[in-house]
């Protein structure tokens, strides 16, 4: 059997803002580092729950509603609503990317790369199936089962996965469906670009090679690495200048 082909259509970046920890100042920076490296014509979808401050390029729909119980902890299970049946009508091709990363190389691999479902490798154990969701591609309205078994199965899931992307991944594994970038394009900030100990005192982070999108997780984001990080808590940072010729407008 072939390497399943990239299908063809319309190009959309999706990203999903809702609640207060991020302001519309990440989606209106990650629109502009889209367009500074991917060619050609697409379109750029914020999911909200509040479009205020959203520059216009930028077309803001509504998160398709979840229903899960009030109280429950954030585990980024809202992502799972991108795989609706009928995202509002749109068609084609979409790659979406977490409102907090920052693009430092070109993007239209990410579109022809084949595959019908591709994620980042979890960079922390990468010996099991689990994706990183902060970057993932898929044909919109291909893989409505995953939220339809999601919304019946919610408690199971929930007992069985810590979060969104762990179960996303298992259910395209085992459907043979789950492919990977490569490594080098979706760089882990926390675990790629910060020098070994006792060298990061006084070297700054850096941009791996071939890297294109640097992902953040844990407790540091983007301004965090521009700004440098010296407290005990948590591992010492240089700052990240870098960031700030990236992460604009």
């Amino acid at each position: 059997m072939g390497t399943p082909a990239v299908a063809q259509g319309e190009r959309h970046i999706l990203c999903m803002k809702w609640g207060t920890k991020y302001g519309p100042e990440y989606v209106n920076r990650l629109y502009a580092m889209v367009r500074r490296h991917l060619s050609g014509d697409f379109t750029f979808v914020c999911l909200t729950d509040d479009a205020s401050g959203i520059r216009p390029e930028v077309r803001c729909l509504p998160i398709p509603p979840l229903n899960l119980p009030p109280g429950i902890p954030e585990r980024g299970w809202n992502k799972l609503t991108t795989f609706s049946a009928d995202l509002h009508g749109l068609k084609g091709v979409a790659l979406f990317l977490d409102v907090d990363v920052v693009i430092t190389g070109p993007l239209d691999d990410f579109f022809t790369c084949p595959g019908e479902f591709l994620i980042i490798h979890d960079h922390k154990r990468p010996w099991r199936v689990t994706g990183n969701s902060s970057v993932y591609r898929f044909e919109i309205g291909a893989h409505p089962d995953v939220l339809d078994y999601f919304r019946t199965h919610f408690e199971e899931i929930r007992r069985q996965f810590r979060n969104e992307q762990a179960y996303l991944s298992d259910v395209l594994h085992k459907q043979g469906k789950l492919k990977y970038w490569p490594a080098a394009w979706c760089p882990s900030f926390k675990y790629h670009c910060i020098p070994r100990w006792p060298t990061n005192y006084w070297k700054p982070p850096f941009v791996p090679q071939d890297a294109r999108i640097v992902i953040f997780h844990g407790e540091c984001n983007p301004p965090d690495a521009l700004a440098g990080r010296r407290n005990r808590r948590f591992r010492h940072i240089e700052p990240a200048t870098w960031v700030a010729e990236h992460w604009r407008e």
